[in-house]
């Protein structure tokens, strides 16, 4: 249905472009009839293309909108219906354009030619304005062509007898002009119409989840669903608090665990009926001088000064856990937990009191269900780290401090190297080792992601020079470009000019993105195509855990995806990841895809995944991330010295 109301809607629109052209047409020949002594034959002509004309807009002006499209009321019997009288009033045009020979003697006056051309040139464009839907085209052309041919034998002789069977023929390379045109409109709407309702689906679900906290970021100083402070709320009391409290001071983030999952059995409303009694639950226990906000969906705050009650911060946390956790007695949604992080101190920062206990909630999420953690000085030393990164960085990469170190993907027996993945290593003076993610996330919020990606690219196209000196031209190097850097650089330009510049082949370079980047807005789109058709190969990195749809599969510039480690890891003991891992590697050799097994930890793992037939293997059981020296020592070229 939505193909015939596409293929409506711009039938619709051409014929309000080229009615215009066909009246300015029609004109012309008005004044060709006039001046050849033919003006009876010319103004009633004339007129009768006015009048098909009006009744082919009667039909078109009705537009059909998206709106329009999704209404109950909009069928396909009556799509059809508004198709079949377009193409009756286009038979109805092409029979007054039929009638052309009445202004020329059927075609034996000197204007022929020009009548002639202008029947060609209408036909033809009738075609270019009618491709959604061919039937109509090829009922507005057969009239004037067989009346061409007709008149054209009727006068007879050679040259007009060729000329009738030269029409013939042109009309016919229309019709099938026509038809295949319909066709491909028809393939690339339906693409098209699925694409946009895998899209909807995603953006409907995405807005639910995210509509509750947009809207709460909007009001003024408390919640609306649970009468708490909201976010503006909180931060305002806690800082006058601050401004004439005595040290120390406590402050609480309590986050429910697997809320979301509540939303999506019960509903919205059930979920609010949660935060309700959540919220009662938490202001019931904390009676006092306690300032209890909801900040998030399902994310909470307490504020106090710790002198004003003889409870630990880890005892009362562990109260407000307790509470949280006793069954709903409006409904069975099992038992709810919460985690929390604290910090306490004399800080009077606002900002860096939250920063604090977020970093300590955090730390307790990944811990587990029902956790608290307090902010302390392992948790500081990560924040000191991470602005140390952010004062250093810049003149890291100007010094060469960060080294790119590489992990090899290897094939199905595990021996034969098949490409290598660039890592990010800094060895940071204070701090050591620095994890890569802190580097990429610092290095966008300051400002120096594409120094970065600069500094990353150069050490690779030394490596693929490097190895196209040792004869490896086969292996690709593959470089991890993450969501921000795709979005706010000239990914393409960049990797491509460098390429360049290197001599490097760019079929030796593989970029790895995430699913949530795949997914991204048009012009990220278009920097992957350009990569792609440059030659540089596209890979879809931690597939399973974003948003990768059959769409982003499909796109022509995917060539690989690799499997998210949480698959991988202790796959030979969980049935669930084996047959989920075997769905993937089915779907990839379906698509033409190839499939990468990452985060590949024991031997058991590794024969797990050659059962299922997974050909490409990466992980520490076969190799970590190590110089490319190391890796070319293992393959027996490293030149001794």
């Amino acid at each position: 249905m939505l193909i015939r109301a596409d293929q409506l809607a711009a039938l619709r629109r051409n014929i309000l472009i080229a009615i215009p052209v066909n009246l300015a047409i029609a004109a012309i020949a008005l004044f060709v009839s006039i001046h050849s002594q033919h003006s009876r034959q010319g103004v009633a002509w004339f007129a009768a293309v006015c009048v098909a004309n009006a009744m082919r807009i009667a039909q078109a002006w009705p537009s059909i909108d998206k709106k329009t499209r999704e209404t109950p009321q909009f069928s396909l019997h009556e799509t059809q219906r508004a198709l079949n009288r377009l193409c009756l009033t286009a038979l109805f045009s092409g029979l007054v354009w039929a009638l052309v020979p009445v202004l020329c003697n059927g075609y034996t006056t000197p204007q022929t030619l020009f009548y002639l051309t202008m029947v060609c040139g209408i036909t033809a464009g009738a075609i270019t304005h009618g491709t959604p839907f061919a039937r109509m085209p090829s009922c507005f052309i057969l009239p004037p062509l067989l009346s061409v041919f007709g008149c054209l034998l009727y006068t007879g002789g050679f040259d007009r007898n060729w000329l009738a069977l030269t029409v013939l023929i042109y009309g016919a390379a229309l019709m099938r002009f026509a038809w295949q045109s319909e066709r491909a409109f028809c393939e690339t709407n339906f693409l098209k119409n699925q694409a946009v309702t895998l899209a909807n689906s995603l953006e409907e679900a995405h807005s639910r989840a995210v509509l509750t906290a947009q809207e709460m970021s909007h009001r003024a100083m408390h919640d609306d669903l649970t009468g708490l402070f909201n976010r503006s709320g909180f931060i305002r009391e806690i800082t006058n608090r601050l401004g004439g409290g005595a040290a120390p001071f406590c402050l609480m983030l309590l986050d429910l665990d697997g809320f979301s999952a509540i939303n999506d059995t019960f509903g919205h409303h059930s979920g609010d009926r949660v935060l309700i009694e959540i919220a009662r639950r938490l202001s019931e226990t904390l009676r006092g001088t306690f300032a209890l906000a909801r900040l998030g969906v399902d994310e909470f705050a307490i504020f106090h000064d710790a002198q004003t009650t003889d409870t630990s911060p880890a005892e009362l946390a562990t109260r407000l856990i307790t509470s949280v956790a006793m069954p709903l007695a409006s409904f069975d949604a099992g038992r709810l937990s919460a985690c929390i992080g604290l910090c306490t101190g004399a800080e009077r920062d606002v900002t860096e009191l939250l920063t604090h206990a977020n970093e300590a909630l955090l730390t307790a999420k990944k811990t587990g269900r029902g956790q608290i953690y307090m902010f302390d000085e392992r948790l500081r030393a990560r924040l000191e780290m991470r602005r140390d990164i952010e004062r250093n960085l810049r003149r890291a990469l100007e010094e060469g401090e960060p080294e790119v170190w590489y992990q090899p993907v290897f094939g199905y027996d595990g021996q034969k190297l098949v490409s290598l993945e660039a890592l990010l290593r800094w060895n940071h003076p204070k701090h050591g080792l620095v994890p890569p993610q802190e580097i990429i996330s610092t290095a966008a919020l300051s400002g120096l992601a594409e120094p970065l990606l600069r500094y990353i690219l150069s050490s690779v196209c030394l490596t693929i020079q490097e190895l196209r000196a040792r004869g490896l031209t086969q292996m690709r190097v593959a470089i991890n470009i993450s969501p921000r850097e795709i979005s706010h650089l000239a990914v393409d330009e960049i990797l491509l000019s460098e390429l360049a510049r290197c001599n490097c082949p760019t079929s030796m370079l593989e970029v790895e993105i995430t699913e949530e980047t795949a997914l991204d807005i048009r012009s990220v789109q278009d920097k992957l195509i350009r990569l792609a058709r440059g030659g540089v190969q596209i890979s879809i990195d931690d597939f399973g855990v974003g948003y990768a749809t059959m769409a982003t599969l499909r796109q022509s510039y995917v060539n690989k995806i690799k499997i998210d480690r949480s698959f991988v890891k202790d796959i030979a003991k969980s049935h669930g990841n084996q047959i989920l891992v075997q769905s993937i590697l089915n779907l990839g050799q379906s698509l033409g895809l190839q499939v990468v097994a990452e985060g590949v930890e024991t031997k058991d793992d590794a024969a797990c995944l050659r059962r299922l037939g997974c050909g490409l293997l990466q992980g520490h059981y076969f190799l970590p991330s190590v110089r490319l020296e190391a890796i070319l020592e293992r393959l027996g070229l490293h030149e001794q010295s």
